[in-house]
């Protein structure tokens, strides 16, 4: 499946938005349900509103995250993810990939805090994404905060999960193995500067689905957000205190496919002022083993045609080696130093892909 520049801008469409504070009334629950189930599989996107999230708090995490940005160079390498087998730390600009091209972006991962799984022949690759984060030293605040925003933001994406499945007709809990305890989430704050040489590519990050169970972000004002909706890229803009809500590939597995994970995209700003943005993904326990099918009524089997399937990102029914497919192919650097046979295995899957086209 490819993407080109050449879908064109839909007006007049506006992305939904969900007030989770109706999903805790009775009165309005059935209601809320009801739309829940239409726009997350007719858009699989939506604006999230009434989540409990305080103003005090997204201000908080937006501040920390500008002055994470605004250190020394040398102060952000430090914390590079180079130095980390678990995929965790600093990467700076054109340093990800996404379907092989730099995105123009710089940012830091920071996962579930854990002790790193004893590894040998016999362990599953997935499970080296369990260890430790980085952490800037001597900012204690920067760890607080950020652990703060991890445990509030999993909170409200469990409680969308559990609206999401019953809206599905299904067990509220059906899904929880994936997400007891600890899962596997991951924090990304996200700086995109603007691009200042006219012949420079905007990829902020290229188009790409998220292979994990919901993802939650905050934006700022400036734009560049865009979702692939009925062919066609639509701008997302900022809405105050709302997160915005996209499904992950792991929501499409489990539901064959009635739910679709998003394409979606950010293009770099090139004039005016930098963007950033905080973006929260809950991925499945590395434990949790093979994604089910769930028993979806048949009114809704009748609309499950199966996942998409794409050369370039197969959907991989274990859920850790769904989720450890996209941080091998995104962070070379980080591939080739730990991960040596996948590197070779992915650099000959390009050769191949490059051949073809050629």
């Amino acid at each position: 499946m490819g993407y080109t520049e050449t879908k064109n801008q839909k007006s007049g469409f506006q992305l939904p938005i969900i007030d989770l504070a109706q999903f805790r009334q009775e009165k309005s629950q059935q209601d809320f349900l009801k739309k829940l189930q239409h726009i997350a599989r007719e858009i699989g996107f939506f604006y999230l509103v009434g989540h409990g999230i305080s103003k005090t708090r997204i201000a908080e995490i937006e501040q920390l995250s500008r002055q994470f940005f605004a250190l020394d160079q040398s102060k952000k390498d430090a914390l590079s993810m180079h130095y980390s087998p678990h995929f965790r730390g600093y990467t700076k600009l054109n340093e990800e990939l996404t379907r092989n091209q730099p995105d123009f972006r710089e940012q830091i991962d920071i996962g579930a805090d854990l002790q790193p799984v004893e590894f040998n022949e016999s362990t599953p690759l997935w499970l080296r994404l369990q260890g430790p984060n980085i952490w800037p030293e001597n900012w204690e605040a920067f760890r607080q905060i950020t652990t703060a925003w991890q445990k509030d933001l999993r909170a409200v994406a469990i409680e969308l999960l559990h609206a999401l499945m019953l809206a599905l007709e299904q067990p509220q809990d059906v899904l929880d193995l994936f997400v007891n305890g600890i899962p596997n989430e991951l924090l990304k704050l996200i700086h995109y500067p603007v691009v200042a040489s006219k012949n420079a590519s905007r990829q902020g990050v290229g188009a790409h689905k998220d292979s994990g169970i919901l993802t939650l972000l905050l934006q700022d004002r400036v734009g560049g957000l865009q979702v692939l909706h009925q062919d066609q890229w639509i701008d997302i803009p900022y809405v105050e205190d709302a997160f915005i809500i996209n499904i992950g590939e792991i929501l499409e597995l489990a539901t064959n496919g009635y739910l679709v994970a998003n394409t979606h995209r950010v293009i770099s700003p090139d004039r005016g002022i930098d963007r950033y943005s905080i973006a929260y993904f809950i991925t499945p326990n590395l434990y949790a083993g093979e994604i089910p099918i769930l028993a979806l009524p048949e009114h809704l089997q009748k609309l499950a045609s199966g996942p998409e399937s794409d050369p370039l990102n197969p959907l991989l029914r274990n859920a850790g080696e769904n989720t450890i497919k996209s941080r091998l192919r995104s962070h070379l650097a980080v591939t080739e130093k730990f991960y040596p046979d996948q590197y070779a295995e992915i650099i000959s899957q390009q050769q191949k892909q490059q051949e073809v086209i050629e």
